[in-house]
């Protein structure tokens, strides 16, 4: 019987799921059907349980629904507890699992660039969910400091307080996004401010290499700055295909190669 799997979400017109996880079995030879599930914002735990009730096997979850994903899990993956957010989904031994593959998507899309992240400082502009979630694998991956820079920095610096016990490897430290200054390997922006139209301004006290988007598919002044300094740069769309691909690993036991599907 062909494998049974969704994207749960409020809306879910907009997910790109389905078209590239039915890409990766296709690659892979498995046998899958891959849909896209509306939930109504009161009725997120209904509809997942009547998922795998009916035999589903794995559920990516978007925005609107990460949280409470993360507080209905009853195992954690350690990456989901330090994002305090499940995009990922599978039952085992009658019990809800759940993982975040945002940040590993990150890492892999960086990785598959060419970039390194052994040894490097990381800027991330904002201090949000997005940020939270990219961290810890950005610091299991080698990241020596990551400085949080936001406009209200002590929203940097309470993600700061939450995670530092949990990477004793790497430096933390938060900044106020009026204070940018500093030479840093990679700038990863993770707020919407370059696409909603307000000035993202990347000042001359700042320098670095490279510099990544995580938003994809729209302009983005951040890109733009970065393009205009001659800095090697890229938009968000090998993440959401490396924290697909993540996923998929997860739940079929193979793993696709990036590369092939950007």
């Amino acid at each position: 019987m062909r494998k049974q799997f969704a994207v749960i979400g409020h809306p879910i017109e907009h997910s790109r799921s389905p078209e590239l996880h039915h890409a990766f079995a296709k690659k892979m030879g498995i046998d899958l059907n891959y849909a896209k599930r509306l939930a109504p914002l009161d009725g997120f735990h209904g509809s997942v349980h009547a998922f795998f009730a009916e035999g589903g096997v794995g559920m990516n979850v978007t925005v609107s629904f990460k949280v409470q994903a993360f507080l209905a899990c009853q195992v954690l993956k350690t990456r989901a507890q330090t994002a305090k957010a499940v995009n990922t989904l599978w039952m085992e031994n009658g019990q809800l699992h759940g993982d975040n593959t945002d940040g590993q998507g990150l890492v892999d899309a960086i990785s598959t660039l060419g970039w390194t992240l052994k040894n490097s400082r990381i800027l991330i502009i904002g201090a949000g969910g997005a940020t939270r979630g990219v961290i810890y694998p950005l610091a299991q991956a080698g990241a020596q400091k990551i400085i949080i820079a936001n406009r209200t920095r002590s929203r940097a610096e309470q993600l700061v307080a939450d995670l530092k016990d949990a990477l004793p490897q790497t430096e933390l430290s938060a900044l106020a996004l009026c204070d940018l200054a500093g030479d840093f390997d990679l700038v990863i922006n993770a707020t919407s401010a370059s696409l909603s139209g307000d000035a993202l301004i990347l000042p001359d006290t700042l320098q670095f290499q490279y510099a990544y988007e995580m938003a994809y598919g729209k302009p983005s002044s951040f890109l733009e700055q970065a393009h205009a300094r001659g800095c090697p740069t890229s938009d968000g769309f090998g993440m959401l295909v490396g924290q697909a691909i993540e996923a998929f690993a997860i739940w079929n036991g193979v793993r696709p190669e990036l590369k092939d599907f950007l």
